[in-house]
C-alpha cells in the first residue's frame, strides 16, 4: 500500500506575545497538535472559523512559516526542517485573493512563466507550455499577452491555477480559493479543479470557512477549533452526524434554502450572538449528556 501524499504528524505553531518593552510575556498556541492525511487523488478539506489556525497550517506545508513541533511528509520524506525547495516541487498553492498573488507589472504569461524559470524549464519551450495551461484552465492563449487589471476575479484565479500546475505538482493547496468571487464564479472555479483532479490525478487540501462548498467538494473534512482537530471523518459522516458542538455550530449557520435543508442543520443555541469560547462549549457539552 502506497503512502498518503501528504502526513502532518502532531504540528504545532507558537506565536510570542510581546509586552510594550519587547520582552515575551506569553504566547499563543495558533496550531495545537495537528495529524492528518491525504491519500493520492483526495481531497480532504480543513473547514473552521478565520483564527482557527488553517492558513498557517497551510503556511507551514508550503514553509513559508517553520512549525515549533512536529512533521510534516510528502511521499513518505519528510520535509518540516529542509526549506521550501523539496516541497515547491510536489506542492504549490492557490491563495484567496488571485489580484493581490498576481504582479501588476508582469503579463500573465510572465506570471505563469515565474515557476517554469525558477524550476530550470527549458526557455525555448515556454510559451508552448504557458499556452497549455491556459487551455487547461479554459481560457483563450491570446490571455498571456493581457495584464491582472484586464482579467475578471474568476479568470484571475484561473490563471493562479494554472501558474500552481506549471510545473506538474502532486499536491495543491486551496487557501479560501474562492471567497472572494461571486456565487455563480465559485461553482464554475470548483468545477474546473473537479475536473483537473481527475484528469491529472491531482490530490487537494482544500482549507475554506465555507461549509457549502466543503460538502460538495471535499471527501474527508477536519474541522478546527482554537488550532486543533476536534472532528474529522468522511464528509458525508461528519455533515450529517455531527459529533462536536463547534462543528454542529458551524452547521447551524450555513443558510439554507429549503424546509429539507433547515430539517437537517442542527440546532444549536448561540451565546450572546458570537462563536462560543472553549470554556462555553464544555459547558454545552456537559449540558446536552446530562452532566
Amino acid at each position: 500500500m502506497s503512502r498518503p501524499v501528504l502526513e502532518v504528524v502532531n504540528l504545532a505553531k507558537t506565536f510570542p506575545i510581546k509586552s510594550g518593552f519587547g520582552r515575551i510575556k506569553s504566547e499563543v498556541r495558533a496550531v495545537d497538535d495537528v495529524s492528518f492525511s491525504i491519500d493520492r487523488g483526495q481531497v480532504y478539506g480543513l473547514a473552521g472559523e478565520s483564527g482557527s489556525g488553517k492558513s498557517t497550517i497551510a503556511r507551514m506545508i508550503m514553509g513559508l512559516a517553520r512549525p515549533t513541533s512536529g512533521k510534516i511528509l510528502m511521499d513518505g520524506a519528510e520535509i518540516t526542517s529542509s526549506g521550501t525547495g523539496r516541497a515547491r516541487g510536489k506542492a504549490q498553492m492557490v491563495f484567496q485573493n488571485p489580484g493581490a498573488s498576481l504582479n501588476p507589472r508582469r503579463t500573465i504569461g510572465q506570471s505563469i512563466s515565474v515557476p517554469l524559470n525558477a524550476h530550470g524549464y527549458p526557455k525555448a519551450d515556454r510559451a508552448r507550455r504557458v499556452d497549455e495551461l491556459l487551455e487547461m484552465v479554459k481560457l483563450p492563449k491570446e490571455f498571456a499577452e493581457r495584464y491582472p487589471h484586464e482579467l475578471s476575479g474568476g479568470q484571475k484565479q484561473r490563471v493562479a491555477i494554472a501558474r500552481a500546475l506549471a510545473v506538474t505538482p502532486r499536491l495543491l493547496v486551496l487557501d479560501e480559493p474562492t471567497s472572494s468571487l461571486d456565487v455563480s464564479v465559485q461553482a464554475k472555479v470548483i468545477d474546473l479543479l473537479v475536473d483537473l483532479g481527475r484528469e491529472l490525478e491531482l490530490t487537494f487540501l482544500f482549507i475554506s470557512h465555507d461549509l457549502s462548498l466543503m460538502r460538495n467538494f471535499a471527501e474527508k473534512v477536519g474541522v478546527l477549533y482554537l488550532g486543533r482537530i476536534v472532528e474529522t471523518g468522511e464528509t458525508a459522516s461528519v455533515f450529517d452526524n455531527p459529533r462536536h458542538e463547534y462543528t454542529r455550530l458551524l452547521l447551524a449557520s450555513v443558510p439554507v434554502i429549503s424546509d429539507e435543508e433547515a430539517a437537517r442543520r442542527p440546532t444549536v443555541p448561540l451565546i450572546d450572538g458570537e462563536l462560543p469560547t472553549a470554556e462555553q462549549l464544555i459547558a454545552l457539552r456537559r449540558g446536552s449528556s446530562g452532566e
